[in-house]
């Protein structure tokens, strides 16, 4: 069976990216920091295995692709921060952490799984893809660390999807503000979230399964002429005024 390894698959996008992957008869190896919920996502998806660790350790990258297997069907990374500070409070720190998780952690991934990659990937490619953020695309306050380590991401996928061509294919899904954990401390504001949600032409924020269906469509044969696009999932947010 095709097997796709997700890192971050336990939560938010990852997670839903996972059920429909799984929903697309893809078996999955998961690859995320927190065990238990590692071993309690592989149980309710069935066909799954994991590998717990984290994608600050460099040598974490080489482990998760050899428990995923030989000969990989596709990768996704989705793993990242929301770290929104205007540039008076942000420090190196902060700006080498966002790169680090990010984009390094992009790179760590395919390159760990490139040869695996290569080999599953039958006649349609591998599909890879990787996450950016409409704030790359759009110039918003207080992203600047999140956006340059993204924007690095976007810069990342289009080199290795020349390079890594024909056998591997890599896109890029680029959200606007979604429902995930990670971004409940502004969606969890009432107030603020039905703010940001009317900037969007379609009036809402997004979802993770907004977001996951379109990344398991790249992942999968169907988008086998695909490769190297920067994908806005965004509610419009990126190319439409809205009407008010």
């Amino acid at each position: 069976m095709r097997r796709v390894l997700i890192y971050g698959g336990t939560g938010g996008i990852g997670r839903a990216t996972a059920d429909a992957l799984r929903h697309r008869g893809f078996c999955l190896h998961l690859a995320a920091r927190d065990r238990s919920r590692l071993d309690a996502a592989a149980a309710e998806l069935g066909e799954t295995t994991v590998t717990a660790g984290d994608v600050t350790d460099p040598d974490f990258f080489a482990q998760a692709t050899a428990e995923a297997g030989d000969a990989l069907a596709g990768l996704v990374y989705a793993v990242g921060t929301i770290n929104l500070r205007p540039l008076a409070r942000l420090t190196r720190a902060d700006a080498e952490a966002d790169f680090r998780i990010n984009a390094l952690g992009a790179f760590s991934a395919i390159q760990a799984a490139a040869g695996a990659l290569k080999a599953g990937a039958g006649e349609a490619g591998a599909g890879v893809v990787l996450f950016s953020t409409v704030a790359v695309a759009q110039g918003f306050p207080a992203h600047a660390s999140v956006a340059m380590a993204k924007g690095a991401v976007e810069g990342l996928a289009l080199s290795l999807a020349a390079e890594l061509a024909p056998h591997v294919r890599i896109n890029v899904v680029a959200p606007s503000l979604t429902r995930t954990p990670l971004a409940a401390a502004i969606t969890g504001n009432a107030t603020l979230a039905q703010g940001i949600a009317a900037m969007h032409a379609l009036q809402r924020l997004g979802t993770p399964e907004d977001i996951a269906g379109l990344a398991a469509f790249l992942v999968s044969a169907e988008a086998g002429w695909i490769t190297g696009q920067i994908i806005g999932a965004d509610g419009g947010r990126s190319m439409l005024r809205t009407k008010g």
